[in-house]
């Protein structure tokens, strides 16, 4: 019998969500904010330890960069608190914050070089001409420019400014780094390579880092934690393995990877009819050309090649489901046999068990 093989599930970590607490890194207590009216951060917490690279993900409008707007200053809230590295800095204006940040769009001096783009917060703080030099060449030396040292941004490539726009936030030396959708700008091969260098110098120095950004597959390959927002609130806050595995709400589901809905509950193999919302990962739909323990006859609909895999979507007599396979390429109107590894239970939103067969 040939079975198409899944895609392997990452492990499940036990890693979740706790009460802050003072100490190094950044802790956000109650944040809360209303803007024309409307409550957009509503008693937000949040712990992010000291050298950790923490995402903020959501879809937009959720909070997450008005969230990054009150860490960095830029924006005051209607209350709660924020602390770096146990310093309260929710009274302090932006220019007085023991952070930095790296803006969306980079917002450097075009008639400036790159070294004087860098050296201009320190220019501002009246820092000597010689710690000035020594400092962003080293910053340049670190994010791999200082061949451009005398360039404009405008003779520069994309990657390049952003690696700039990064050089200008850690020439400030800052306790905290945060990033506002840092690679939007970027094309997609571009972007890679962006945010492992980020990563990379981001774990070398073990600079507590905060980044906003919408792309889950930014997020996941990046963080060592991820605060999934929603509406102002965030839904789950752990590591990109444990969210993915055992997402604890419908919404976390749904928004982190990829995932089949369905009405009802699984019931030795078969969907049936209930109250319930089945989340069924694609890789947990099992594809076979031969009857095996729990499944069930379906046909093949549609075939798309993903590269080192490919996305099948099959029917059954109880539904239609979605199957990530690699292997021989399969064809439309196959005959196959379908099973379901696992399925979460969510009711009302939220996880409430699990259900499957060891296929």
């Amino acid at each position: 019998m040939t079975i198409h093989e899944p895609l392997t599930e990452p492990p499940a970590s036990t890693t979740r969500p706790g009460t802050p607490a003072s100490g190094g890194g950044l802790t956000i207590r109650g944040l809360h904010k209303i803007l024309g009216g409307r409550t957009i951060i509503d008693n937000l917490d949040l712990s992010v330890k000291e050298g950790e690279l923490v995402s903020l993900l959501g879809p937009s409008g959720c909070g997450k960069t008005t969230t990054l707007r009150m860490i960095a200053g830029f924006l005051e809230p209607d209350s709660g608190s924020i602390e770096v590295e146990g310093q309260e800095v929710s009274h302090l204006g932006a220019e007085n914050r023991p952070s930095a940040m790296v803006f969306q769009n980079y917002a450097l001096w075009p008639h400036m070089t790159v070294a004087k783009n860098v050296g201009f917060p320190l220019k501002l703080r009246k820092i000597s001409k010689a710690e000035i030099k020594g400092r962003v060449e080293a910053v340049l030396e670190l994010v791999s420019l200082l061949h451009h040292k005398d360039s404009k941004p405008a003779r520069i490539s994309g990657g390049e400014q952003q690696r700039v726009a990064l050089a200008r936030a850690l020439v400030q030396e800052p306790k905290l780094l945060l990033l506002d959708e840092p690679l939007s700008n970027l094309d997609a091969k571009l972007r890679v390579k962006v945010r492992e260098d980020i990563r990379k110098i981001q774990q070398e120095l073990g600079i507590t880092t905060v980044i906003v950004t919408h792309d889950q597959e930014e997020a996941m390959s990046m963080s060592d934690r991820i605060a999934v927002m929603n509406a102002g609130r965030i839904e789950q806050y752990s590591t990109p393995e444990a969210l993915y595995a055992r997402p604890e709400t419908e919404f976390v589901a749904t928004f982190i990877g990829s995932m089949n809905r369905l009405e009802g509950s699984l019931d030795g193999g078969l969907i049936t009819a209930g109250p319930d919302i089945l989340g069924i990962r694609p890789e947990d739909v099992i594809l076979a050309d031969a009857p095996f323990a729990g499944a069930v006859p379906a046909i093949v609909e549609r075939v798309v090649p993903r590269g080192h895999f490919q996305e099948v979507y099959v029917r059954r007599a109880d539904a239609r489901l979605r199957s990530f396979v690699s292997g021989e390429l399969m064809q439309p109107g196959q005959q196959t046999y379908a099973g379901i590894r696992k399925a979460m239970t969510f009711r009302d939103g939220r996880l409430v068990g699990e259900a499957g067969a060891a296929l």
